[in-house]
């Protein structure tokens, strides 16, 4: 097994220069539950004057008819992808009926006793519209809804191939250098993610914001958690429970062995889960007494996109392809990093400073040296995830890297101090001082545990008497600003022409009735 043998300093290569980052590309994915003005999760479908959550390339929906997801395309600059963000968000409140708003936390707004009240996504009656409901129906009764009701915020990267083609020109080993440059990238997409993987910690440190729920969420379920205030648990040094064991948490998958050591071996894994048979999957059966579908199968996965992990290696598949059929076909393309909690001071969910330290961290994990990554190395990072999780602001928290104990904030300063050159790096690039000042704002927080958004969040729920009162404000503030957004005649057009057009595809699809469900979903089983 190797190991990283300590924290090695990181020495940023001579050779690299801020002009091989031109052409990195970000995009960004926002999930929001809408909430009814009671403070409830709206029971309402998605809005029909939004376009079809099935087809729209921007504005669609998760696990739950009310959890919304905002899709960015790739974008050239922060700035640009924020903006993009933006302007949905401001589209969708346009459209938003009978009161309702976006719920501005990763936890869920008031979720009553009924599960069956947390509605599945609905997207028409053609064969892929029922198989994604389907799916969640699947997670539904595989997992309970409401873990399915909590919000993320993915972050998609990529650097251009003039970064890979230099990489792989200063290697030394000679497999490495004969390697094509499709599949040199992927290797190198791989070292970054299982850097990524080793380093989450820090990300859930210094922009988790989710050290509280809402006590209906924890309906039916044992915990630990205490009462903060009427209506709300929490634990008191807390960061991000979304990314412990009360957030996307699956038994099953902790037996998959999935590695991210080699992408062949990776894809094979991936697949092989998809068609393993799972006892207590196989138990809830595959139909109920009328015969209908309750789950897709019975296997550890249902579809690869079930596996839950703090990051993906991404490939843009093309139509009819799996995403592991696209990563084998054409290797990675992007990293899509998911360890991230909605910022709830932020009205599109994400904020620069936030974006800024992803993308210097990413840069950071794949330029660092990355060894394999196995199973021995990945329980005690996942002992430091449940550490930070549930104590990452106690003074004497703790992360064991190398076979060496270090105290957090001596951990995350090491880190944050080797990425400084990189953020200066970035700040040459794109001509500003964004990198620097996201560092800025991260250091501020190693220096003053109370300046964390977790830390932030506790005051605030106090302070507005819980969960529900402190979103609910958040929400109000964030709705103005979605009204002060000023969307271009252009904007407005095209997401109009969107709207249309998306509910065109949704018809042509449900005009296709050459083959029945029954016979579609027995194809893919």
């Amino acid at each position: 097994m190797s190991q990283p043998e300590a924290i090695s300093p990181f020495v940023l290569p001579t050779w690299v220069d801020s002009a091989l980052f031109t052409g990195m590309l970000r995009g960004i994915e926002r999930e929001s539950l809408r909430m009814q003005s009671n403070g409830f999760l709206s029971q309402a479908d998605h809005p029909k004057t939004l376009g079809s959550a099935l087809t729209h390339p921007h504005i669609t929906t998760d696990y739950s008819e009310a959890l919304m997801e905002f899709i960015t395309p790739p974008k050239e600059s922060i700035p640009q992808a924020l903006n993009y963000l933006a302007d949905i968000h401001a589209v969708v409140h346009r459209y938003l009926e009978n009161g309702e708003k976006l719920w501005p936390l990763s936890m869920p707004c008031m979720l009553d006793d009924q599960e069956e009240n947390i509605r599945l996504a609905q997207y028409g009656t053609s064969n892929i519209g029922k198989f994604k409901t389907l799916y969640r129906h699947g997670l539904g009764i595989r997992y309970g809804r409401r873990m399915q009701t909590i919000s993320g915020v993915h972050y998609n990267i990529s650097f251009p191939d003039t970064v890979f083609s230099a990489l792989q020109q200063h290697e030394t080993d000679a497999a490495l250098k004969a390697l094509n440059l499709q599949d040199y990238r992927s290797h190198r997409y791989l070292g970054l993610i299982r850097n990524f993987i080793r380093l989450t910690p820090l990300v859930t440190f210094l922009i988790g914001a989710s050290p509280s729920v809402c006590k209906c969420f924890m309906t039916g379920r044992e915990h630990q958690l205490l009462p903060l205030v009427k209506g709300t648990l929490y634990l008191p040094y807390a960061t991000a429970l979304r990314m412990g064991q009360f957030g996307y948490q699956n038994s099953a998958q902790k037996q998959l062995g999935i590695h991210y050591n080699n992408l062949t071996a990776y894809v094979e894994e991936l697949q092989k889960a998809v068609h393993t048979p799972y006892e207590q999957f196989s138990h809830l059966g595959l139909n109920d007494e009328q015969g209908e579908p309750i789950q897709i199968n019975d296997h550890v996965l249902q579809i690869e996109n079930e596996y839950y992990s703090l990051v993906r290696p991404k490939q843009v598949p093309l139509a009819g392809e799996t995403p592991s059929q696209a990563l084998a076909e054409r290797g990675i393309g992007y990293v899509e990093l998911r360890a991230v909690d909605v910022n709830p001071y932020s009205a599109i969910g994400i904020n620069e400073d936030s974006a800024g330290f992803l993308e210097v961290l990413a840069l950071y994990c794949l330029l660092k040296e990355s060894p394999d990554l196995f199973d021995a190395e990945q329980e005690i990072i996942d002992k430091n995830q449940a550490e930070i999780v549930n104590r990452g602001r106690a003074p004497n928290a703790k992360i064991i890297e190398a076979e060496q104990e270090y105290l957090l904030e001596d951990w995350v300063q090491l880190h944050i101090n080797a990425m400084q050159p990189l953020a200066e790096l970035l700040n040459q690039t794109y001509a500003t001082d964004l990198y620097t000042q996201a560092l800025l704002v991260m250091q501020s927080r190693i220096d003053d545990v109370a300046e964390t958004l977790s830390a932030q969040v506790i005051e605030d729920t106090l302070e507005q008497g819980g969960t529900w009162s402190f979103g609910s404000l958040m929400a109000n503030l964030h709705l103005e600003r979605y009204q002060q957004h000023v969307l271009s005649p252009e904007t407005l057009a095209y997401f109009e022409a969107l709207t249309q057009s998306s509910l065109q595809d949704q018809q042509q699809l449900e005009q296709d009735t050459s083959i029945s469900f029954n016979d579609y979903l027995a194809n893919f089983r």
